[in-house]
């Protein structure tokens, strides 16, 4: 078998339909558009949302809460993978996570989640670490710093 005589199975590949070529093709005239309206004319499309004049679901829907432009872009780092990525005696901060590109470049705060499991020993420098995630880290031997100060 060559590529020039590759085919796709029988059956596998239908004829695109070709509208308003003749009544003969029982699709000529209207071209399967139906009769008259908005819908049967070129170049018709219907906005996103559009409910045929009726008030639209996100027009109806109160307006609720607000989004802080200004608020920090945190990001949250599980200790699976700093078990990944880091070896023992390793000092996990926002920089070697940029390097080791776990976290981009805009990520202005971490934040360590207990989920996963620890395998390495580390120093955790970041903004802020949950009481689990904390736990295993000094269980391992390892150390935490916090950046932010804890609210308790």
């Amino acid at each position: 078998m060559k590529l020039n005589e590759l085919r796709p199975a029988e059956g596998a590949v239908k004829d695109r339909k070709r509208v308003g070529r003749g009544k003969g093709s029982g699709m000529g005239k209207t071209a399967t558009r139906g009769e008259k309206g908005q819908k049967s004319r070129r170049g018709y499309s219907r906005q996103r949302g559009f409910e045929g004049g009726q008030m639209p679901l996100h027009r109806r829907l109160p307006k609720r809460g607000f989004t802080n432009i200004f608020a920090p872009v945190t990001q949250e780092i599980a200790l699976s993978t700093i078990s990944a990525n880091f070896q023992d005696g390793e000092t996990v901060t926002i920089e070697t996570l940029r390097e080791r590109r776990l976290v981009s470049s805009k990520i202005e705060r971490i934040v360590v989640l207990a989920s996963g499991e620890l395998t390495c020993k580390v120093t955790v420098v970041v903004d802020r670490v949950t009481k689990g995630a904390r736990e295993a880290i000094l269980a391992k031997g390892g150390a935490v710093q916090d950046l932010a100060p804890q609210a308790e």
